[in-house]
């Protein structure tokens, strides 16, 4: 094979790649006292994502009706499905927390669905992204539980009702599980995002390359792994937030 026929196949690739849109692309150079700052498609996404959550809640409540119209029942919806969620896992004690999980929730959500966008990018596809979330949720619990409970709060690790000989078995199995959530919270969405997202980039590249006549098979699997998708995309917002409430309530009564 030719020079100039391995750099055509070079040039084209990341094109067929169907990976290539979860690549992170700096778009523009920046740095402050020696900290890199620069912004990329991953970034402008998350404001893109911010930015839509905003417009859904400015329309579902910008003129509030007794008898709510259809934006204002889905914001009403969303405020109580997560209101529902703090308060039936954490209890009334859990309110001070509210307005934080209901952040993370529909930032998580609209990111999950803005990746369903043609041409854009899947914010929560990125490991990086969801380690964030994951470790700040844990290490908050962690620091909100010790600030509660002080010293005692390392009784956590301590199983009750285990016979004396086998704590040194078990403290460790319990401080191993407590390390391992961030590592099931990050890897959990991201896994999920990468491969629905990728599954559907097959697919839509199958689309475009298949003649009209042979185009319809895939374009069929793709509306339908786009459905999926979506629900997949709440699904996981709803997983998350489910299991930081969970996080929460047990560095609140350590259990």
């Amino acid at each position: 094979m030719s020079s100039t026929a391995t750099s055509a196949i070079s040039a084209t690739a990341p094109k067929m790649d169907p990976l290539h849109h979860f690549q992170v692309a700096k778009h523009l150079d920046l740095s402050f006292m020696g900290l890199d700052i620069s912004t990329s498609n991953s970034v402008y996404w998350m404001w893109i994502a911010i930015a839509l959550v905003m417009l859904f809640f400015h329309l579902a409540f910008k003129n509030p009706r007794t008898v709510p119209g259809r934006m204002q029942s889905l914001g009403e919806v969303g405020y109580l499905f997560i209101h529902g969620i703090v308060t039936d896992i954490v209890g009334e004690k859990g309110r001070p927390f509210f307005p934080y999980i209901f952040t993370l929730f529909f930032f998580i959500l609209f990111c999950n669905l803005a990746g369903l966008i043609p041409g854009s990018f899947t914010v929560t596809s990125q490991l990086i992204v969801t380690a964030t979330f994951s470790l700040t949720i844990v290490g908050f619990t962690f620091g909100y539980g010790f600030y509660r409970h002080g010293s005692h709060y390392f009784k956590f690790f301590v199983p009750s009702g285990v016979p004396v000989p086998l704590m040194p078995l078990m403290i460790p199995i319990e401080i191993i599980s407590f390390l391992a959530r961030p590592i099931s919270l990050a890897v959990r969405l991201f896994a999920n995002m990468t491969a629905g997202h990728t599954m559907l980039a097959v697919m839509f590249g199958y689309v475009i390359t298949l003649p009209w006549w042979g185009a319809w098979v895939p374009f069929g699997f793709t509306v339908i792994f786009t459905g999926v998708e979506i629900f997949i995309g709440f699904i996981q917002a709803y997983i998350f937030t489910i299991l930081t409430c969970v996080y929460i309530n047990d560095a609140m009564h350590m259990h």
